[in-house]
């Protein structure tokens, strides 16, 4: 059955407006503040995971601990060197 030609014209004005909508929807997405919030949302979503609050709060204790053992090495590699430095200078003195 052919089609008439006032039907192929609606056709066609309704899928007009449907690609329309949809740029102008690909548009309002792609805007880099609707980008932005989208990325936050979803970053503060993640972090209401407690399996993710778990996990941060485990590698922050690992890096907590590692910073410590740094300093406490620094320390005594400092204590060291003045040790030395004394035995050196008593060494000298004789």
């Amino acid at each position: 059955m052919a089609r008439d030609i006032d039907d192929i014209q609606r056709d066609i004005e309704r899928t007009r407006g449907q690609l329309a909508a949809t740029l102008d929807e690909l548009a309002d997405r792609s805007k880099p503040k609707n980008l932005v919030d989208d990325a936050k949302r979803g970053i503060t979503e993640k972090l209401q995971d407690p399996t993710v609050q778990k996990v941060l709060a485990g590698f922050g204790v690992a890096v907590a601990g590692l910073i410590t053992v740094a300093v406490l090495r620094n320390r005594k590699k400092k204590n060291d060197i003045k040790e030395i430095q004394r035995l050196l200078a008593q060494r000298t003195d004789i």
